[in-house]
């Protein structure tokens, strides 16, 4: 080898060096990032799941919508479930994700209505109140309670015939949209009404208690067989009221 091919390859693997340098320091820098650090791998960097919003549903209808006929007709009924009813479960569930609701069940949310929008109040309201009001009521009604109920009817108000004035009552001069009540409240049995789709769980209930028999009587519940007949309605509703069901929510 002459000077001048010994000085060629000595400068080809003097480039080589600064060349290499780099591309083994970065293979280096990529491999370490690759291998997990387990002192820094903390809980503190694993990223909080949020918990899921609140869903409140519709119960399923415990009879045919022909069923309590000719107290409440058929169509009435498959209106009032699938179209209001429905429609409640639907905006109240919108509502819940778009305001972030932090209420972990039904009874929180309605214990702490206050803290929410007018939509949110008024169709948590329209679920509860018709999931209700479907078990309270069905067919082959014997008209007349028996047993305790009776006779927690008769202690409170002298009669069953002086309690059913009472709630019809409560009922019929409900203005406008709304809802009659028999609830327990302090251990006594109290009859009221609260307006639109407000209930006695909510916090701004005019009305507080524990609800045990409820009547809905806004329009769309008997408007299509009684028009504006609304004592009609009531009148015939005491023959689907499900005294089997009321007893199981007393005390």
């Amino acid at each position: 080898m002459d000077r001048k091919q010994f000085l060629s390859r000595s400068l080809k693997a003097t480039v080589g060096t600064f060349i290499a340098g780099p591309l083994l320091a970065n293979a280096a820098s990529c491999n370490t990032s690759a291998v997990p650090d387990t002192e820094a791998s903390t809980t503190e960097h694993v990223p909080r799941v949020a918990s899921a919003p609140l869903v409140l549903a519709q119960i399923a209808l415990p009879y045919g919508y022909d069923a309590l006929e000719p107290s409440i007709d058929a169509q009435t009924m498959e209106i009032h479930y699938t179209k209001h009813h429905a429609a409640y479960v639907k905006n109240v569930n919108e509502a819940i994700v778009a305001e972030g609701v932090s209420a972990s069940d039904e009874n929180e949310l309605l214990a702490t209505v206050s803290k929410y929008s007018a939509k949110v109040r008024n169709n948590a309201g329209g679920v509860w109140n018709h999931n209700f009001f479907w078990q309270v009521m069905g067919p082959g009604g014997k008209g007349a309670p028996e047993g305790k109920v009776l006779d927690a009817l008769n202690a409170g108000f002298g009669d069953f015939e002086k309690f059913k004035a009472a709630f019809t009552d409560a009922g019929m001069k409900r203005f406008g949209s709304g809802w009659a009540w028999l609830l327990e409240q302090d251990g006594k049995l109290v009859i009221g009404s609260t307006p639109n789709q407000d209930n006695p769980l909510m916090d701004v209930s005019e009305l507080m208690g524990k609800p045990v028999l409820a009547l809905d009587v806004w329009e769309h519940a008997y408007y299509l067989k009684y028009q504006n007949k609304r004592n009609d309605y009531v009148a015939a509703w005491w023959n689907v009221v499900n005294w089997d069901e009321v007893a199981k929510r007393m005390a």
